[in-house]
């Protein structure tokens, strides 16, 4: 006799009806500060990686198999189906390791929420700038959640919480924006869920993890504009006790948390522990860089000084950047964390002028990352997912003296987190040498003054190269 699955949904459900049933006045207003800048970010992100060899091969293919062009690629002058404006907007947006970076959930939320919502909009012209923010809000509150949930063991297992994790911050962001009722956003979340695949092993050199991003956003839009039309996914796409999604991207029961998922819904925003990085490289990488840097500033030192360098983090830490670090392409120096030590120390920063090619194996860099150690430090990992990029630098000199520095969150993070004018910097020297001053500022300000537009039609013209006149 066949016995009935477990079909309780509790905590899909209880992400639906959150999803559903949001409203912009419910939403702080330091929340809706905060998701503006996010936004303007993952353009400039986005509008930086039009230039870059992976994002024009993908640009290329897609756009020599497309007959339909609702969907602008931001950056550029090509439009798309919504379904790879989707897909080519995401790999945009994590093209370079520049995009934001929920520490705790492990996820990189602009660059899989807003292709899909923005798609969507396209799609059904008239949306307002505050139904635009209300479910881009919806979309980033609930990835961090399902990453949450996961812990920092779906990444050390070898998943890529992006292209994984993802999928569900792109179906909440696209279902808002439809404004599906709950019913639906279950179905969108169940559809969305069962696209969820990336492998982490394309760090090490593969261009398609810049791409991860990208196909979540994709899958989530195909779970929303499916689900509006009465296409059903798995109802309890996270309880499901066999092929749900927690029991089969986790190692085991107790290595996942469901409570997690609606837990402080509508009461804690973790739009708010959302950081943006200022260094062109893995958000694990950075408190180390940082914690350098102080190191430098309180004793300067050249890199023929440096005897060894010893960082103690957590597991995650260890498994996700700390390999020995083999030239493998622009991809794997950039998640590698001696090479990375390697770069701020020949070239005194780590931004997207330090990353090419061309430098992947510059023998200096490689001998400075031979002398960068990596260490499993359990205290910390101890600490939990939020302390997850937390490390303890030792610096030992030639001379004898060893040079110690702390540092648990990274400058531009939730507790350090950037000026209005230092994303509109960052913004703009991205989108330097791409778009004009004009064109930039048309972006900033109609994501800036998003809440003020009757149709953020405004903004998506603005996206596109010569879009507005």
């Amino acid at each position: 006799m066949s016995v009935q699955p477990n079909i309780e949904n509790t905590q899909t459900r209880g992400i639906a009806e959150f999803v559903a049933g949001l409203r912009y006045e419910q939403i702080p207003p330091e929340v809706i500060a905060r998701i503006k800048l996010l936004i303007l970010d993952s353009f400039g992100c986005a509008i930086f990686g039009t230039r870059l060899a992976w994002s024009k091969i993908l640009l290329g293919t897609l756009a020599g198999l497309d007959t339909s062009k609702f969907c602008g690629v931001w950056g550029t002058r090509e439009r798309l189906s919504a379904p790879h404006a989707a897909l080519v907007n995401g790999t945009l947006v994590q093209s370079f390791e520049l995009d934001d970076v929920h520490r705790a959930g492990v996820l990189h939320v602009g660059a899989v929420t807003l292709p899909a919502l923005i798609a969507g909009a396209e799609m059904r012209p008239g949306m307002s700038g505050r139904d635009f923010l209300r479910a881009a809000v919806a979309g980033y509150e609930i990835g961090p959640r399902v990453g949450l949930c996961m812990g920092p063991e779906h990444i050390g297992q070898g998943w890529h919480s992006g292209a994984t994790v993802g999928v569900f911050s792109a179906a909440a962001g696209a279902a808002a924006g439809l404004k599906l009722d709950a019913g639906k956003v279950v179905h969108a979340l169940g559809i969305a869920g069962t696209q969820s695949s990336g492998l982490m092993a394309a760090q090490y050199g593969a261009m398609v993890k810049r791409m991860h991003a990208g196909r979540s956003s994709q899958s989530g839009l195909y779970g929303a504009v499916l689900a509006e039309q009465g296409f059903t996914g798995i109802v309890n796409v996270f309880e499901s006790e066999y092929g749900g999604f927690c029991t089969t991207f986790s190692r085991s029961q107790d290595r996942f948390r469901l409570a997690e998922l609606t837990s402080g819904l509508g009461e804690r925003w973790e739009t708010m522990g959302i950081a943006l990085k200022f260094y062109s490289c893995v958000g694990s990488n950075h408190t180390t860089l940082d914690a350098i840097r102080i190191i430098q500033a309180r004793r300067p030192f050249k890199p023929d000084e440096i005897k060894q360098i010893v960082v103690h983090g957590s597991h995650a830490t260890v498994e996700h950047v700390g390999w020995p670090y083999v030239p493998q392409g622009v991809v794997s120096a950039q998640m590698n964390l001696p090479f990375c030590v390697g770069t701020l120390l020949t070239e005194g920063d780590v931004f997207v002028d330090q990353f090419s090619e061309d430098v992947v194996a510059d023998p200096r860099r490689v001998a400075l990352a031979g002398k960068v150690t990596v260490v499993h430090d359990p205290a910390i990992t101890a600490l939990g997912a939020r302390f997850r990029h937390k490390v303890r630098v030792e610096v030992q000199l030639t001379d004898g003296a060893k040079h110690e520095e702390t540092v648990e969150a990274p400058r531009g993070s939730e507790q350090k987190f950037a000026s209005e004018s230092d994303v509109v910097d960052k913004f703009r020297k991205l989108t330097r040498g791409v778009l004009t001053a004009e064109q930039a500022g048309q972006i900033e300000a109609a994501v800036l003054g998003c809440d003020k537009l009757d149709d953020i039609g405004a903004l998506t013209k603005a996206l596109v190269v010569g879009g507005l006149r």
